[in-house]
């Protein structure tokens, strides 16, 4: 019970804080969101690097804050601040070089251990970095204050969604995905259902950012949902497989009710390129 309380907690006052940043912090690009951005990747990507080791995949902590902050933080010189260029693949080329060359020069004893903690770098460089810059990205798109608001509302929503279904609805339908056994059909039902209801809202209410070149706005905004909803649960089931590869339960305790940074935002890294793709392609 304490932990529904706190969990509920979290999401009435750390969902509508997010929400207010989109709205009235939207100067240079959302530089205030993407710099929360970078912040919740670096913690994430510790928090990755803990598991890591589990499994003898070892990385140091500075270097994990550094190549985890690569992709975010570049997106997020290049979004607010407009230096162009070739900044983001120059940083992301840059970090893949330290890694490759600076295991190198080690002892012969970690020269066995190369590959594995060559590895564990780029694993960190790229998850979850690399997927949270796609939030950074949606900073340029014409309508981005509400492209971005409703991005957070499709993937979040879900998951409130998802965990309230199952809840109440999931007792008799659970333990048909091995990575997360107590995840169960109606909260995927319920988390689907409440993305396609936040696609209406928004074909409704940001009609000038959702009208659709290729189809009508509400069919198209439905599937934008749908398939924004799917990449949410399937972000959230890819890191329960990876915590449940390595035995932990939570990847941290930074979060109230829901553990760890990388914890809270799971259910965005996979959804977050996809949402930017499809919205590219159908508005």
């Amino acid at each position: 019970m304490k932990k529904i309380f706190e969990r509920l907690i979290v999401f009435f006052i750390g969902f509508p804080v997010l929400l207010a940043i989109v709205v009235f912090f939207p100067q240079r690009n959302h530089l205030f969101l993407n710099l929360v951005d970078v912040i919740f990747t670096v913690l994430g990507a510790v928090e990755f690097r803990n598991i890591l080791i589990r499994k003898n995949l070892v990385i140091s902590i500075p270097e994990a804050v550094i190549l985890g902050a690569i992709s975010p933080a570049a997106w997020t010189v290049v979004v607010s601040f407009g230096i162009r260029g070739q900044i983001v693949p120059g940083a992301f080329i840059l970090g893949a070089a330290w890694l490759l060359v600076s295991r190198l020069f080690t002892t012969r004893e970690k020269l066995d251990l190369y590959l594995n903690r060559t590895a564990a770098g780029f694993a960190v460089m790229i998850y979850p970095g690399l997927f949270m810059a796609w939030i950074i990205q949606m900073a340029v798109l014409r309508h981005a204050n509400m492209v971005i608001f409703v991005f957070f509302l499709m993937t979040l929503v879900n998951d409130g969604a998802a965990w309230a279904a199952g809840f109440l609805f999931g007792n008799n339908n659970r333990g048909y995905v091995a990575a997360s056994p107590n995840k169960s059909i109606a909260g995927f039902i319920g988390g689907m259902f409440a993305s396609m209801v936040i696609g209406v809202l928004a074909a409704l209410f940001f009609g000038d950012a959702f009208s659709s070149d290729v189809m009508s706005s509400i069919p198209a905004c439905i599937l934008l949902g749908f398939v924004t909803g799917a990449a949410a649960i399937l972000g959230d089931l890819i890191e329960s497989a990876l915590k449940r590869s390595t035995g932990v339960k939570d990847s941290g305790s930074l979060i109230l009710g829901r553990g760890g940074a990388l914890d809270s935002i799971d259910s965005l890294l996979l959804a977050a390129p996809v949402y930017y793709i499809l919205y590219r392609v159908l508005f």
